[in-house]
């Protein structure tokens, strides 16, 4: 396997079906949804996404990215206050926000256990650190950090193994 080159523009084209690059920049809201969504095609029913970054670097775009590619037809938007939402598409899409857990025992009386061993789609959680306890060890983790210019983003993609 060659080691990642340096970072490339996302490509919306559904045709591309190669493996996304491990570091990504993305200029735009719409380039970070576009970026996930090719991303939602490389994730089999049962992958749980590890979201990382700070308050705003882009964490529910890329979900709303996720569902835009699964079909979800209803807004998305961040599960701060509820701490978990439910998307059906053509799969199913567990968007889960840790931000206000305090640590595993809180984790735990969300029945987070059970969307990390048993959901039939998606599991993407924001601020999973904040549990990294229950996090499998086969979890994907997607690092959002600012890049240059005012909606730029570096995405970077750690699949397990």
């Amino acid at each position: 396997m060659n080691p990642p080159g340096p970072p490339t523009e996302p490509s919306a084209a559904a045709a591309d079906a190669s493996p996304l690059p491990a570091r990504t920049v993305c200029r735009s809201p719409d380039e970070t949804r576009a970026l996930a969504a090719r991303l939602a095609d490389e994730c089999p029913d049962g992958t749980v996404l590890c979201l990382h970054g700070d308050l705003g670097a882009g964490k529910t775009c890329f979900v709303q990215g996720l569902a835009r590619a699964i079909g979800v037809r209803r807004p998305v938007g961040s599960p701060t206050f509820t701490l978990v939402n439910e998307y059906r598409g053509r799969r199913g899409l567990a968007h889960i926000d840790l931000y206000r857990v305090r640590g595993a025992v809180d984790a735990f009386s969300l029945g987070l256990e059970d969307y990390l061993e048993h959901y039939p789609g998606i599991v993407a959680i924001e601020w999973a650190e904040r549990a990294s306890d229950f996090m499998p060890e086969d979890a994907w983790h997607v690092r959002l950090s600012p890049g240059d210019g005012e909606n730029a983003r570096i995405v970077e993609i750690a699949r397990p193994g």
